[in-house]
């Protein structure tokens, strides 16, 4: 049965994992199927600490000097916030329960920056005592953190990143505009000893190298404006957007070549533009060094030489490429039927758990199936199928796209989704039909020996 043609669906395997492999046809996902009863997330450190090195190596090669942030609205789990103070990477977090979350797991504050809209008196209280780094995105959220700094020295400064408008993006609710920065700059040399203005930020949706280099290039002079009207100004943060290569070249160009309403439960139509892409020549910490490499349009140094040359610090924000490959999410087949000419499983979560349907979307990574006895000998013929949950809603799927199976899975198999540590696992979670949430385990090697425990999360 062809299984690449309209016939048989794309299909479209994460990239191969051995390690992964290894522990998954181990045995460990049906232990831990057994023991919590319902879905649940693998999470695997090792794969954190090593993109996180990838993304410093990437500054050291380039000679400029910075700082890594995890973006932690991309994983709520502890792990990351953990490994995060044993190897000396920042934090980025957006709420005053991210910040007690990241502070007591041990981060220090002047290695965690506060980003997000309209911040809340709270949270500006405790940033600015704990010496965090607080990008400020409007001349009010300005006044609020100011009243919130002592020149008297009860408290230490406020220290402030201004939050540029993109240029490009001008419909963007996030950042200053030339005027507002202005009022800003004006502002914060007013406030004397209550502030340290320590440099500038923006928040740029895509993945598109260009743009987020041209505005890392006019963030660099910006710095050098400001430290003629007596600011520190010596650093800039270019937030995230640095993508993952979750298949290949290949079967990315295939799928969205093929895929179409006829490959998806009751004719649903996405687009190309519709799905994340999937495939990323240049990604992580290969993103990062594009960004450091390019030159702007008029010409000159490149970023890296740039920031060298005014001696200003790159500050970035990673969160789904910290996450590459550090976690699956695992299901266990409670049913199976067929509904014209496909089937239809029923797994023991929702789709809550894969949050790309938060979008009106798709994750699409095939997930790999794991029986729950061995296969029967001379194998079976493959088997299409969707996936929902076991809600009451209709539109509970969790992947309208009839999958290509290496066989016809049965109740007590397991499904894996690959690679949904970034944005997938937790976004959207919820104990609807008082459903448990997914517990999250934590697996590691040690001499030669996978080991797992459950992540430390505090409740909240």
């Amino acid at each position: 049965m062809a299984v690449n043609g309209p016939a048989g669906g794309p299909v479209l395997p994460a990239h191969p994992d051995p390690w992964l492999e290894r522990v998954l046809r181990g045995g460990l996902p049906h232990e831990l199927a057994y023991a919590f009863g319902g879905p649940y997330h693998l999470l695997l450190p090792g794969r954190f600490d090593g993109n996180a090195a990838a993304f410093r190596a990437a500054l050291t090669e380039a000679g400029v000097a910075g700082q890594v942030y995890y973006a932690k609205k991309a994983n709520k789990a502890a792990v990351w916030i953990e490994r995060c103070a044993a190897n000396g990477i920042g934090v980025d977090v957006a709420s005053a329960g991210e910040l007690r979350e990241t502070l007591g797991h041990g981060v220090r504050g002047e290695h965690i920056v506060v980003t997000g809209p309209a911040k809340d008196g709270d949270l500006l209280r405790v940033a600015v005592l704990q010496g965090c780094l607080v990008t400020v995105d409007a001349l009010d959220e300005l006044e609020r953190l100011l009243a919130r700094a002592d020149a008297g020295g009860a408290s230490p400064p406020a220290r402030v990143l201004l939050r540029r408008l993109p240029p490009g993006q001008p419909h963007s609710r996030f950042g200053l505009d030339g005027a507002e920065l202005e009022a800003a700059l004006r502002r914060c040399r007013d406030a004397g000893d209550a502030v340290r203005m320590e440099g500038f930020s923006f928040h740029l949706s895509g993945y598109d190298v260009a743009p987020r280099a041209e505005l890392a290039h006019e963030l660099v002079g910006m710095c050098l404006g400001a430290r003629a009207a007596g600011h520190p100004a010596d650093r800039i943060d270019i937030g995230g957007g640095f993508p993952v290569d979750y298949v290949s070249a290949a079967d990315w160009d295939r799928f969205t070549r093929t895929q179409g309403p006829h490959d998806y439960h009751a004719g649903r139509s996405f687009t190309t533009a519709d799905f994340y892409p999937y495939h990323a020549p240049a990604a992580g910490a290969r993103a990062l060094r594009a960004v450091l490499a390019a030159r702007p349009a008029a010409g000159g140094p490149s970023l890296a030489g740039r920031l060298r040359g005014a001696g200003v610090r790159l500050l970035l924000e990673p969160g789904r490429a910290l996450l590459d490959r550090a976690g699956c999410t695992v299901f266990r087949v409670q049913g199976v039927k067929e509904r014209d000419g496909y089937g239809m499983l029923t797994v023991n979560g929702s789709s809550l758990s894969l949050s790309e349907q938060w979008f009106g979307s798709e994750y699409l990574p095939d997930p790999v199936l794991l029986p729950e006895r061995p296969e029967r000998p001379g194998g079976e013929t493959p088997y299409r199928a969707c996936v929902g949950g076991a809600t009451c809603l209709e539109q509970d799927l969790l992947t309208w796209r009839r999958i290509v199976f290496p066989h016809r899975p049965r109740p007590g198999d397991l499904l894996v989704y690959p690679n949904t540590a970034g944005y997938q696992m937790d976004s959207n979670e919820s104990p609807f039909h008082d459903l448990p949430l997914p517990p999250k385990a934590v697996v590691e090697e040690a001499r030669g020996r996978v080991r797992w425990r459950l992540d430390r999360r505090t409740p909240c």
